[in-house]
């Protein structure tokens, strides 16, 4: 680059892929590319855009997709608060959850598809992404938007209600109390689950869970904060809220139909609970 000059967008795309591939904390060497190659502008409605900071929304200068390659929520509705989400945070989500060629993975909040066209390319070949969005006019975008990409079904439906396909990875990008019993099911044997934990109003955690012989092994990450997922947010059937000491302690998800809560519980609903209890091997 001329030392008068200012970096192309290509530069700016690769510099931003080795920062999401190092919040990744993964050895995978796919997730730099992906982030490289996916355009963030496609998956966003016409700029200037705007950038969430705090509570507040800045519009950028102008339509230039350099604004978009930074760790910032971007509004995909700015009257309903809907955003495409942080990078840095979504990032490391994949890492964690590690999608794998021909995979199942499902995307519950899918948006506009960004980051189902991410976890699309991980899954390739012979892999599969559903992406359930229940917004009409977001799930007619997303559709639109993953056009080129291959192995992607976009389902206009409650995440919640409709039934889940058989899974490798669930991912979840809104705030849930507690996942449905049907997502769990739905969870292959080895199968990833990552979703916000919001217990209460002052806790957001993201929990990853993955299926074992032994039953649903649960490990707490990062702070994480997403709009609520209707249908999973409410604590109204709480029979024990956890204080963000207890949230942090959960190592094991269990349905209460295969077991009854006792004193290792952390939290506590109608069909499933949070336990300190690790999961014997």
């Amino acid at each position: 680059m001329p030392a008068t000059g200012r970096a192309t967008l290509d530069e700016i795309r690769h510099f931003y892929a080795r920062l999401m591939a190092a919040a990744s904390k993964s050895a995978d060497p796919r997730l730099e590319r992906i982030f490289e190659i996916v355009p963030r502008e496609a998956f966003l409605p016409p700029g200037p855009w705007h950038i969430m900071v705090g509570s507040q929304y800045f519009e950028t200068p102008s339509a230039d997709p350099i604004y978009l390659y930074q760790n910032a929520l971007v509004a995909l509705d700015v009257g309903k608060g809907i955003n495409n989400g942080e990078p840095f945070l979504h990032a490391a989500w994949i890492g964690a959850v590690a999608p794998q060629s021909g995979e199942t993975v499902t995307h519950i909040g899918a948006g506009a598809g960004y980051y189902t066209a991410l976890l699309s390319m991980l899954v390739l070949p012979n892999g599969h992404v559903y992406g359930f969005e229940r917004e009409d006019g977001l799930a007619n975008r997303a559709r639109d938007n993953l056009v080129p990409f291959e192995g992607v079904d976009i389902i206009q439906a409650d995440a919640t209600i409709q039934p889940l396909p058989p899974s490798d990875v669930i991912y979840v990008n809104a705030g849930v109390a507690r996942p449905p019993l049907s997502w769990l099911k739905a969870l292959r044997p080895g199968g990833r689950m990552i979703f916000p934990w919001r217990p209460a109003d002052d806790i957001g955690l993201a929990m990853l869970v993955t299926r074992t012989d032994a039953g649903f092994r649960a490990k707490p990450l990062m702070p994480s904060w997403f709009i609520p997922c209707v249908g999973a947010s409410s604590t109204d059937e709480c029979v024990r809220t956890p204080n963000g000491r207890d949230a942090r302690r959960v190592r094991s998800l269990w349905p209460t139909e295969s077991r009854a809560p006792d004193d290792s519980a952390m939290a506590v609903y109608r069909d499933v609970w949070f336990s300190s209890d690790e999961l014997d091997y």
